[in-house]
């Protein structure tokens, strides 16, 4: 039995598709499972992963456990300190790549991401452990840019030339999945990217190029663009986290891996593939 924490959120939908498809007994922690919607085949159980004691129950046989930063919170290794208790084997870990960065320049920090406790938790627990370190995900291009192609073909945003190799959700399900089932890649911190680096302005150029319109990508000042996040209720501390990031520009921690291909046998997804499975969203 695998057990998911954060298991409706960006990777833990595509994870247990994969872990069900797969075959494996699957349990899926949720803090409402009458509205979470999640694939047929999966034990949906009510918990919560930030109150370890709620979940206690639902360890019993679990072998391998999927570890998501947010669901834990701060309380990660008291978790996996249960977990050991209940006879668990192994943790996945989701960290991110700029998890050794200043904390001041990791935006997902200000959204109640705990990357580096939940690393650090995995490493400390005793058990068999991986830690996954995706770079940024696809998605959150969906999430910035697809108000504004729905209303017109012009992308406003900072940094035009800001550079990541960003990487579909699914990819990292599909390693995650692989290191839950598989215990080749124990205490390993693996660097996940997608196949390419490309700018704001290239990508938006190929969302154009895959929804059949002529995007183009316009540059305003960063002091703009900032104000207007703020103006639109985003927490100040994750607003300059998120423009620290832009302004140090693309370094060592958005260099590109093989890691992907490497574990599943076949190239990282590209920004074109996911953009063309998320088509919908961009056309209205």
């Amino acid at each position: 039995m695998i057990l998911v924490t954060g298991a409706t959120g960006t990777i833990g939908r595509p994870l247990l598709e994969l872990l069900a498809g797969a075959g494996a007994k699957v349990r899926a922690v949720t803090r409402d499972p009458e509205v979470a919607g999640l694939p047929a085949g999966v034990e949906v159980v009510t918990g919560d992963p930030s109150r370890p004691d709620t979940i206690a129950a639902f360890l019993d046989g679990v072998t391998a456990v999927f570890l998501h930063p947010r669901a834990a919170g701060q309380t990660a290794g008291d978790l996996l300190a249960l977990a050991r208790e209940r006879g668990v084997e192994r943790v996945v870990a989701l960290s991110a790549i700029n998890v050794d960065d200043d904390p001041a320049e990791q935006p997902s920090r200000f959204q109640g991401d705990r990357n580096k406790e939940a690393e650090d938790a995995a490493v400390a627990s005793g058990l068999e452990w991986v830690s996954l370190r995706p770079a940024s995900f696809a998605v959150n291009t969906l999430r910035t840019w697809a108000p504004q192609i729905r209303a017109g073909d012009v992308v406003r945003g900072p940094y035009a030339g800001f550079a990541e190799p960003l990487i579909h959700e699914r990819d990292v399900a599909a390693v995650g999945a692989r290191a839950l089932l598989d215990g080749g890649l124990a205490g390993r911190r693996l660097r996940l990217t997608g196949p390419q680096s490309l700018s704001h302005e290239q990508l938006v150029t190929v969302i154009g190029e895959v929804i059949g319109r002529p995007l183009r990508y316009e540059e305003v000042p960063a002091e703009a663009f900032a104000r207007n996040l703020s103006q639109r209720g985003l927490p100040k501390p994750f607003v300059e986290a998120l423009m620290a990031r832009y302004a140090r520009g693309s370094g060592p921690t958005e260099v590109v891996t093989d890691e992907v291909e490497k574990i599943l046998g076949r190239p990282a997804r590209t920004y074109a593939e996911w953009v063309a499975d998320h088509a919908a969203a961009f056309r209205g």
